[in-house]
């Protein structure tokens, strides 16, 4: 199962796309769409829609993993966030991809074990579990995210696949 997996933001936003076979995760591509900050919202928002067509469209995922909004501190972000999570949701449904949306509690817990793990703790463990396919690892936090977002997705989905498996 090929997974894109998704940390939303405006300015940047963090994806992955990993292989999900027999609970091996090996990692395909990653990286992030950053918008310019010049434009408008409209215009930031339809970048992100225009680059993500792109990784679509060159890497087939099956499935997706998004992550979403839980708890926000900066209240002059979330509207922005909000909206981009929401172009995110509509191109992926463009193209006919799944996708289940995880709070980064769950993201935490299926990754670590325990829902209030540091961003460093599970950068760690997710590392340890993702074969990197001979590429260097990535050092943006919403890149990292969202790989482990997209391992969240594969844990989930196998556990899933496994209860109809009896």
């Amino acid at each position: 199962m090929r997974i894109l997996g998704i940390d939303p933001g405006i300015a940047i936003v963090g994806y992955s796309i990993i292989d999900a076979v027999d609970g091996v995760y090996t990692l395909v591509s990653s990286g992030s769409i950053q918008t310019d900050k010049n434009k408008t919202d409209a215009g930031r928002l339809y970048e992100i829609s225009q680059d993500l067509e792109e990784i679509i469209k060159q890497y087939n995922p099956d499935t997706a993993g998004v992550e979403k909004l839980y708890f926000f501190k900066n209240q002059k972000t979330i509207i922005p966030v909000a909206q981009a999570r929401g172009v995110i949701m509509m191109t992926l449904e463009k193209y006919s991809i799944g996708a289940v949306e995880y709070t980064p509690i769950v993201v935490k817990q299926t990754i670590t074990g325990y829902g209030r793990a540091s961003k460093e703790e599970v950068a760690q463990a997710v590392e340890k579990m993702v074969d990197k396919n001979g590429k260097n690892w990535p050092k943006l936090d919403d890149t990292v995210d969202s790989i482990a977002i997209a391992v969240c997705h594969a844990r989930n989905a196998e556990c899933s696949l496994a209860q109809y498996a009896v």
